[in-house]
């Protein structure tokens, strides 16, 4: 029974997970993109920019996911801006990481040793190349650990966006689950499902950790 129950809804459920993974790699490049922003702009010695960018982190964490996403789904129309349950979806958890992201990457910025900084200058670097040329690609390797957590947690917190109507795989459950009141069998391929998305995901982030470590450790015995 449990079988048949689930040769017959998995070809469902594997369409919702088409929908997680593509909500899940554009919330990760905008929450990227948002938190790389705002973490310059922590480390900037520019005193106003560094306290806008920690206010709009603090703002941003201290807010639920879902009511962000509630916000930009069912407010945003009543200003004049339409956007679709995928796009309010992926906009909202992006905007929501960006500040976890923002921490992630300020720290490894910051724990940079200044001596390489004061190096790059004295060859006559300025500060922009400097920071693409030395300190964001090391900055990269050491917040390499949380980068790769943030995107494991972001497909599990995708099923957020079902609460929107976004057909991920969560919705699409639900949606089974409903209409058949097979509960054990829809939700117990979910979370499989889930589990499947997730471990490759991990062993694959450890297995880069690992190479970056040993990329160093071997470029330091030189």
């Amino acid at each position: 029974m449990f079988i048949q129950n689930a040769l017959d809804f998995l070809p469902i459920l594997l369409k919702g997970a088409v929908v997680t993974i593509e909500i899940t790699i554009c919330s990760f490049i905008l929450s990227t993109l948002i938190g790389l922003a705002l973490a310059l702009m922590r480390v900037s010695a520019n005193k106003a920019l560094s306290n806008l960018a920690a206010l709009i982190v603090n703002v941003i964490r201290g807010l639920p996911i879902i009511v962000q996403l509630f916000y930009i789904y069912f407010v945003l129309p009543d200003l004049g801006v339409q956007l679709s349950a995928f796009q309010a979806g992926f906009i909202g958890l992006g905007i929501a990481y960006s500040a976890y992201q923002a921490e992630n990457f300020r720290a490894g910025i910051q724990a940079i040793d200044r001596g390489q900084i004061e190096a790059a200058q004295s060859i006559g670097m300025k500060g922009g190349l400097i920071m693409r040329r030395v300190v964001l690609p090391q900055a990269f390797r050491i917040a390499l650990p949380p980068y790769g957590n943030t995107l494991v947690m972001m497909l599990k917190d995708s099923s957020l966006a079902s609460t929107i109507t976004v057909a991920e795989m969560t919705r699409a459950g639900q949606l089974i689950a409903s209409s058949t009141f097979q509960n054990m069998t829809v939700f117990t391929l979910v979370a499989l499902l889930y589990l499947a998305l997730s471990l490759p995901l991990v062993y694959a982030l450890r297995v880069l950790e690992r190479r970056l470590t040993l990329r160093k450790r071997t470029r330091g015995k030189r």
